[in-house]
């Protein structure tokens, strides 16, 4: 897919991104940030710039903590499947 240009609105600015993914994804990646910072700023009554560090923060350790539970699975899938040839071929 063509890269595009996407103008979105986080924390009060916009910023034009380029991506090659559709507008409306890119829409709502932004409106997920934003309002994941609005709830950091009101919640822990942050500066928005702060809020904005602590909202990545956080976002960034639900991302680490989803990719390594991506990977247990991932394990946990091929030692079933490895399992499941074992019982097969014992047949």
């Amino acid at each position: 897919m063509e890269k595009q240009k996407t103008t979105v609105r986080v924390a009060g600015r916009e910023y034009t991104l380029v991506s090659s993914e559709a507008p409306e994804y890119m829409n709502r990646v932004a409106s997920f940030v934003d309002r994941r910072i609005s709830e950091t700023a009101l919640a822990a009554r942050l500066p928005v710039d702060k809020a904005a560090v602590l909202t990545s923060l956080n976002i960034a350790d639900e991302l680490m903590k989803s990719h390594d539970e991506n990977s247990r699975l991932r394990r946990e899938l091929m030692n079933v499947r490895r399992e499941l040839e074992e019982a097969r071929k014992g047949k």
